[in-house]
């Protein structure tokens, strides 16, 4: 996986997290295209664990792939109902207001 977490005081931090598959590739489904890329999701390898340390104090979450999403899942963040598919990739995103 590959993970990233963008600094902001004004809105809160974002952590992205991509399955490494899908990282520079574009999915679509229907009217929605969504390319990943680099600049957001990151290009440093990230381990399980440095996942799930990012997520438990994360308040903005964006999660794209099938390991990332259920990474989330088992920890409890979010259900596989919660989250929407694009094509054949699951997309979760959890925001703290």
């Amino acid at each position: 996986m590959f993970l990233k977490v963008h600094r902001s005081r004004d809105t809160g931090d974002i952590v992205a997290v991509c399955d490494r598959e899908l990282l520079n590739t574009t999915i679509c489904h229907e009217k929605l295209t969504i390319t990943i890329t680099d600049s957001f999701y990151g290009n440093t390898p990230a381990t399980e664990d440095e996942v799930r340390n990012a997520l438990k104090n994360a308040g903005n979450i964006n999660l794209i792939g099938e390991r990332s999403v259920n990474l989330a899942i088992g920890m409890g963040l979010l259900t596989k109902s919660e989250c929407m598919m694009i094509g054949k990739v699951p997309h979760a995103q959890i925001y703290q207001l």
